[in-house]
């Protein structure tokens, strides 16, 4: 039987198409099979902030950051914590992607049509050691247009490369099915779904028209992990994390199911690191949602006091923006899944930011005006938004009042004492009297400041909270939100999916999400941001120019 391709994706992501590009080039022909509509073309990674880890950029050097390749993958390597047997790829993907990161990544980039904000972001700020989680330095470069203009250059190779007949697209193809010839996997099989005309994003139906079958010299298994699918989270929690949360939020649309993963090991692939995941503790409730329990993340500023739901304040170094899996872990082992956050007006008008393209209209919408507004006018409009109409965030100029709120909004027995909280915050306050604190936070927070694009953008100057010129209070309900899988289909560095026995499927490749974002966990426990689109993309890259030489 005659090939419909030469290289089958599964999934229109950032990966895949990534991969059908790299394969384009080469002259190859693909057909990219996804079960959503066309409109949902590049998946995820349209609804991110953009941001991308490069290593010692022009941008870096222009705030004044001194970074290199050993640092990075020193605290890759600290942060990854890579001790398992099965590590053996990981890590040597770890060493190549941090060579990328340091090396052609941005040029590579620059060449395709991306730009970067000219403030690079810090992000992950570690656990307070030198050796061990976190960025020593800012590396979140946030690219001009957030993720649809990371998606941009791609889609647009891709559409020409459809325009020439290399690149064909099936939507609302279901994979059901990888197929063999022999040993080599060399086709898919699954459900027609009927049409959708759902927006972007939307939860779309699963009524099958009928079926399909298409053959290729080999197929990339691109589909994304498990984030939307709260049964195979709790199914894959890890122990050391505690207790899976009894209830969470979704930070990834419906389609983000985790399908393909059993469906590819089912045809001899290998899925190593299942409990290693990545979710956020800063995940609000969407006023608007367009997914199912659609959450947005708050990207905090590190000035926000951090409570528990008890009202005790979290220990050192849990701080807004240090440690996600560390708070996370912390806070599963309250017997509580939720926490709150405690600021000002000041504050959040000046380190408040929400993760997502569709809340950050200035910087989706490459418009200077709009970000210099964002800098000049006080709350930005989507989180004004959110604190007019979200349900997590409660806003009283008296503590007393916003306390008996934020009882109100956890519902049952009231948790939070009034003269708990407030010693917590006054004994805060009291340490700004001196240029010099034991609260190590403060300390954390002057250390901010002393870099350049905290100062200008993302840190509010050290006020006292009680201040009423500072006022009024806010309190925000802090949610567990999915995210990403770490752990995946286990690859070599050419994305080729390994069997039980360490030899490669043939005909079988995987990348992005679904390969751990490269070799079956690139990141070992624990990320350093930035670094899942920067995974999508070389991971794809790998694969598509690795298939591309595979294939007659």
């Amino acid at each position: 039987m005659a090939d419909d391709a030469d290289v089958i994706i599964v999934g229109g992501g950032l990966a895949g198409l990534v991969a059908a590009a790299e394969l384009a080039e080469a002259g190859k022909k693909i057909i990219i099979v996804d079960q959503e509509p066309e409109q949902s073309l590049g998946g995820q990674a349209f609804w991110s902030f953009g941001g991308l880890f490069l290593v010692d950029s022009p941008e870096q050097r222009r705030m004044r950051i001194r970074d290199s390749h050993d640092l990075a993958l020193e605290d890759w390597m600290g942060t990854a914590a890579f001790d398992r047997p099965e590590d053996f790829w990981p890590s040597k993907w770890a060493e190549a992607y941090v060579g990328f990161a340091a090396g052609e990544k941005r040029s590579w980039l620059l060449q395709r049509g991306l730009k970067f904000f000219p403030v690079v972001g810090w992000a992950e700020r570690g656990g307070g050691n030198a050796i061990g989680h976190g960025n020593s330095v800012p590396r979140f470069h946030i690219t001009w247009g957030t993720g649809p203009g990371v998606l941009e250059p791609f889609v647009q190779r891709v559409r020409e490369a459809q325009k020439r007949g290399l690149v064909s697209f099936k939507f609302r193809h279901r994979v059901n099915e990888l197929t063999r010839t022999g040993a080599v996997v060399t086709g898919v099989r699954g459900d027609i779904l009927e049409p959708s005309t759902v927006e972007r994003g939307h939860k779309s139906s699963r009524d099958i028209s009928g079926d399909f079958e298409l053959h290729a010299q080999a197929v990339i298994v691109a589909s994304g992990g498990i984030g939307a699918n709260h049964q195979l989270v709790r199914e894959n929690w890890p122990k050391r994390l505690g207790t899976a949360p009894k209830r969470m939020i979704t930070g990834v649309p419906d389609h983000v199911d985790g399908r393909m993963l059993a469906i590819t090991e089912a045809a001899g692939g290998m899925i190593i690191n299942r409990d290693r995941m990545w979710h956020y503790v800063e995940g609000i409730r969407n006023w608007a949602p367009i997914w199912t329990d659609h959450a947005i993340r708050i990207l905090p500023g590190p000035s926000s006091l951090w409570l528990d739901a008890r009202g005790k304040r979290l220990p050192v170094p849990l701080y807004p923006g240090f440690d996600t899996l560390g708070t996370l872990s912390h806070i599963m082992s309250t017997g509580f899944d939720y926490s709150w956050f405690i600021l000002t007006r000041k504050i959040i008008q000046k380190e408040f930011a929400l993760s997502g393209s569709e809340q950050n209209p200035d910087l989706t919408g490459k418009s200077w005006r709009q970000v210099l507004g964002r800098a000049t006018s006080g709350i930005p409009g989507p989180v004004k938004a959110f604190m007019e109409k979200g349900e997590d965030f409660v806003v009283e100029a008296d503590l007393s009042k916003l306390v008996t709120r934020m009882n109100a909004l956890a519902g049952g027995e009231p948790l939070l004492d009034v003269a708990q909280v407030e010693r917590e915050i006054r004994a805060r306050d009291r340490q700004l009297d001196n240029p010099f604190s034991k609260d190590m936070q403060i300390t954390a927070l002057r250390g901010a400041r002393a870099y350049l694009g905290d100062k200008l953008i993302r840190t509010a100057k050290p006020h006292k909270m009680l201040d009423p010129a500072n006022g009024p209070l806010i309190a925000v309900r802090l949610n567990i939100l999915t995210r990403k899988t770490l752990g995946g289909l286990q690859t070599d560095l050419d994305s080729r999916v390994l069997g039980a026995d360490g030899q490669p499927v043939p005909g079988l490749y995987a990348v992005g999400e679904a390969a751990g974002f490269g070799g079956g966990g690139v990141h070992g426990y624990a990320a350093l941001e930035g670094t899942f689109l920067g995974g999508c993309i070389f991971s794809g890259r790998s694969a598509g120019r690795t298939a591309g030489r595979s294939v007659a």
